[in-house]
């Protein structure tokens, strides 16, 4: 009897035994799989502490912040990745939420190697497990560039809208008021020449004005034609080259010879042209260099280029330009800008602007080799 409760006991053990083993190989699969689970997201994950130290994060955060994980592990949240100014106290402020309210999301913004601003939402939660909290971090930027430009379309339309009313008040007096100048243009000439030319040149600013205000109303029936891009650019060069030379203006170009035919509105494109390189003629009261660049890119993509020696725009003014009435000119109204961007959005082209204060902006200006192939199929 001794001997069968012996052989029982060493068979419960065995058995616990076996399930022990089973239970830690389990844990160590599950370990595995949520492991596997974390390093793979697509998102940025991020595990730290209540002193704000990294403990643990994927490769999808890793490549967001830019540092290796082993310079990063041990770290606080805001010393090894701060790019802005001010992004330390931003993520302290996320931090002092997420300590209140035990979970807290906010959008934070960054700049990558380039400079360019990268927009960041972050999700944390508070003692997910053992003092540990947990963030998630999603790049948002192309979601926040996507409603920026849908914002400035239904700003377009709205100025639309008003510019078409506005613009057919103002050019009746506007039509009346020339007539009577020209009658009176012997007379005025004699007794008061200034005058005369005063009147003559504010009348033609305001038809210029009004002809934006109609082209933001109703744009003129596009016609795209397979044209010489580079043809188009030289053209317009020469255009300006009269007005260069008065401000002591030099133009420097570089002609991409590959470039094939490109479908597009050339009137069109040379009014975009125009006003970007006036203004950059305009920037330049003393006189400098405008340097004007044709290239193929490797996306389908033709790019060009005009960079000025100008005093360069602030940051933060530059992503309001193409906005209405926006400008940096004392009598400027910022309608050739906002032409412009309308322009190259009909020919799904895009504007980028960099600038540099005492140095300069370059504004590019990207339009797709295919566009023809994208409006058939539409």
């Amino acid at each position: 009897m001794q001997h069968v409760g012996k052989q029982s006991q060493k068979e419960a053990l065995s058995l616990d035994s076996c399930k022990n083993q089973k239970k830690l190989m389990n844990f160590h699969e599950s370990e595995h799989k949520y492991r596997q689970i974390f390093e793979h997201s697509v998102d940025g994950l991020i595990l730290w502490d209540y002193e704000h130290r990294i403990i643990d994060l994927n490769l999808a955060a890793e490549k967001i912040i830019g540092i290796k994980k082993d310079r990063l592990i041990g770290n606080l949240l805001y010393e090894p990745h701060t790019i802005l100014e001010d992004g330390k106290q931003k993520i302290l402020q996320h931090i002092e939420q997420v300590l209140e309210y035990g979970q807290f999301c906010s959008t934070m913004t960054f700049k990558d190697e380039e400079g360019k601003n990268r927009y960041f939402e972050c999700s944390s939660t508070f003692d997910v497990w053992g003092g540990i909290n947990f963030t998630v971090l999603k790049d948002i930027t192309d979601k926040v560039g996507i409603e920026e430009q849908l914002r400035k379309s239904d700003t377009l339309n709205v100025i639309g809208e008003l510019a078409a009313g506005i613009a057919h008040e103002i050019r009746n007096p506007m039509t009346a008021l020339k007539g009577f100048i020209q009658l009176l243009e012997s007379c005025i000439i004699k007794e008061h020449p200034m005058y005369y030319q005063v009147i003559t040149s504010e009348l033609a600013r305001m038809d210029s004005i009004i002809n934006e205000f109609l082209i933001l109303a109703k744009p003129h029936a596009t016609k795209f034609q397979e044209k010489d891009f580079n043809q188009i650019i030289r053209e317009t060069v020469d255009l300006l080259s009269a007005q260069a030379v008065l401000h002591n203006v030099q133009f420097v170009t570089d002609y991409d010879s590959e470039i094939p035919l490109v479908f597009c509105e050339p009137n069109q494109l040379k009014k975009v042209f125009i006003n970007v390189i006036k203004n950059a003629i305009e920037v330049m009261p003393l006189g400098g260099k405008i340097t004007v660049t044709t290239k193929k890119q490797d996306n389908g993509q033709i790019q060009i280029s005009i960079q000025d020696e100008g005093s360069g725009i602030p940051k933060e003014m530059i992503k309001k330009l193409g906005e209405p009435f926006y400008t940096t000119k004392d009598q400027g109204t910022g309608l050739g800008l906002m032409v412009s961007y309308r322009i190259i959005n009909e020919h799904q082209g895009k504007i980028r602007i960099d600038s540099e204060e005492g140095k300069g902006t370059t504004f590019y200006i990207e339009l797709p080799l295919d566009l023809k192939s994208k409006i058939d199929r539409d």
